[in-house]
Order: structure tokens, then sequence, then C-alpha cells
């Protein structure tokens, strides 16, 4: 099969600088510093009480990462929630709910719209059988959590490790295979906040991140896509299924790559690929002119695309960790085994 059509996006070409220290990366280095200073100011405003931070007033989770870009924080969120409530507990998710139009804090439910709550929020929505609530300030959407479902006892926050008005108990920081890349901060690297720094646990998909502390805990990640792919109808289709049909693949989110990757893994035939920008609205998207391709997407863009095309297919992303990882969870909780 020859190489399908990929349209590169800015994203991309700004993870290839990441990677290294070249004379780009150098060029943005400035702008790094600038970065970093005001970062550390926020930080500095935070340990001095001139901004305060508030704790939900329950065992909060907060799963994110340090670098840009995709890391799988999502699909880890949804694994973490599935364990706890095969535990027992009664779990909440709260969220930014980033790319949304709404600035309003709202529960997100199955059939919210994306523009309300944004693309991940109805992705756990409709994954996680847990109340998810989205807000700018991750703390009203706790409160607005606990109020609705009293009963909660513990929330996890999807993404969230550098949102300092949230005390939280359990801090999990998740990388890709890319690591920490050239160890420099934005713009001129791939990092949000200095690294290493404490957290609760480190989960990688590719080798354990260049510095990271021998003491801290660290877990083997791995994302594969579900066996199946689905669409708005409700209609269920094995991916072996799709393996003799002419694909057209979209994605709209930080590593699209990645999703195109896996998809010909998996023995799917990709006639030609479309990378979108992270959390794109797909207001302006047109499907293929050959009818004869069959749409294919992430989960994460179902919701986006199924306005436009109803039978495109979209394929759940999940998140295999090392069991060593719940089990941290259940001794920081104080979970025990009869929980």
């Amino acid at each position: 099969m020859s190489s399908p059509a990929h349209h590169s996006t800015s994203s991309e070409r700004l993870r290839r600088i990441w990677r290294s220290r070249g004379p780009a990366a150098w060029a943005l280095l400035p702008l790094a510093g600038l970065y970093a200073a005001l970062s550390g100011l926020q930080r500095k405003l935070y340990a001095w009480g001139i901004k305060s931070a508030e704790h939900p007033g329950v065992p909060t989770i907060v799963i994110g990462n340090v670098i840009a870009g995709g890391a799988g924080k999502t699909p880890v969120t949804l694994a973490t929630v599935e364990h706890l409530r095969a535990r027992g507990v009664q779990v909440g998710i709260i969220s930014r709910g980033y790319g949304r139009k709404s600035t309003q804090c709202q529960q997100a439910t199955p059939e919210s719209s994306p523009e309300a709550v944004g693309d991940e929020p109805l992705l756990m929505a409709r994954s996680s059988g847990v109340p998810v609530f989205v807000a700018q300030r991750r703390i009203e959407a706790a409160r607005a959590l606990l109020q609705a479902y009293p009963a909660t006892q513990a929330l996890v926050c999807d993404d969230g490790l550098q949102h300092l008005a949230l005390q939280r108990d359990v801090e999990v920081c998740v990388f890709n295979n890319e690591g920490i890349g050239n160890g420099w901060l934005l713009p001129a690297g791939p990092l949000r906040e200095p690294w290493p720094r404490k957290v609760s646990a480190v989960l990688h998909t590719g080798a354990l991140p260049a510095h990271t502390p021998a003491s801290t805990p660290s877990f083997g990640l791995q994302r594969q896509l579900a066996s199946y792919a689905i669409n708005q109808l409700g209609e269920r289709m094995p991916l072996d299924a799709l393996r003799s049909q002419p694909l057209h693949a979209v994605a709209g989110i930080a590593r699209p790559e990645d999703f195109f990757h896996m998809l010909q893994a998996a023995g799917l035939s990709l006639h030609s690929t479309e990378a979108l920008p992270d959390h794109y609205n797909f207001e302006s998207w047109q499907r293929p002119t050959d009818e004869r391709l069959a749409v294919i997407c992430t989960e994460k863009d179902a919701a986006k695309i199924w306005q436009h095309l109803p039978h495109a297919w979209a394929v759940p992303l999940q998140a295999q960790v090392e069991s060593g990882y719940f089990d941290l969870l259940d001794r920081l909780l104080c979970l025990s085994s009869t929980h």
C-alpha cells in the first residue's frame, strides 16, 4: 500500500523542534525564559498565600502531564474511574472542558453537545457511567458535582496538574513515548513546568522519562485501540471486518499520527489520512468526495463528526496500566481489600 496522504499540522512541526536542542529550539529559548518567570511567579503566589487553593472535601486525584500535547490522560482517567468503581467507590469526574464555547459550570451528560461541554468530557460522560462536571475553575465543578451527587466519595480530575487553585491528594503524571523531549520549557520545548517535580506516580508509554527520581513510583502504560468501532446509529463493527474496506482516517487530537499508526497496525487499509488540530470543531469539515471511502475517526472526535456523517466509524482508545498503579491508588486512598 502506498503511503496515505497526510496533512502536516503546526503541532507536529513543533514536536519535531522539541525533540532536540536545535537552532529552532534555541531561537525560542528567550520566550521560554519569560514563560518560566511567569509560571514561577504563579506558583509563588500560591506558596505565599496571596492566591488561595481549595480542597473539594473528598479524596481528589488529578491526572495530568507536564508536557504539551497528548499523553493519554483521558484513557487513564477512565481506567482509574473503572478501578475505583470496581472497588465500590462512588466517584465523579471534573474537567475544565477545553475547547468548548460555553463558560458556565455544568454537567456533561451523554446527550450534551461538544460545543457546550467539550469533546473529552462528553466522551467521559458517555463511557464512564459516573457524573462529569466541567468548569473553568475545577473547584467550581467539584462543588457542583458534590451538591448534585452528595454520595460521591472521590473525585478524579482530568488534566490540571498546573491548576494550583485545586488542592488534591494524589497526582498522576502521564508521559507519552517522547518523554520530556529536549527538556526545555514552552515554547522552546514541550514542558509546561520544570521536570522533575513531586508527584504521586508516573505513567509512561515509552522509556522512563529522564530525570524521574528513583523514589517516584513509576508504571508502564500501553494505549491500544478497542477491537471494534461504533457509529451514531448504535451499530458496532469488529475492526477485523473493516480490513477489506478502503478508509479515510480523521483525527483532531494532539498526536493524530499515533491514531493512524494504530489503525494500520490493526491491519486496516488507510487510503488517506486527515490530521487536524487538537479539539478541532469540525464546523467546516467535509467528508471525502470519494463516497467509496468509509470514514474512521477517534472516539473523541466522533460527536462532532457524527453531526455531519452519522455513519462514520469511531474507535475507542483504551489504556492498559501496570497493576501496581492501582495497588498504589488503593494504598494512597486507604482502600482496604474488603472495601
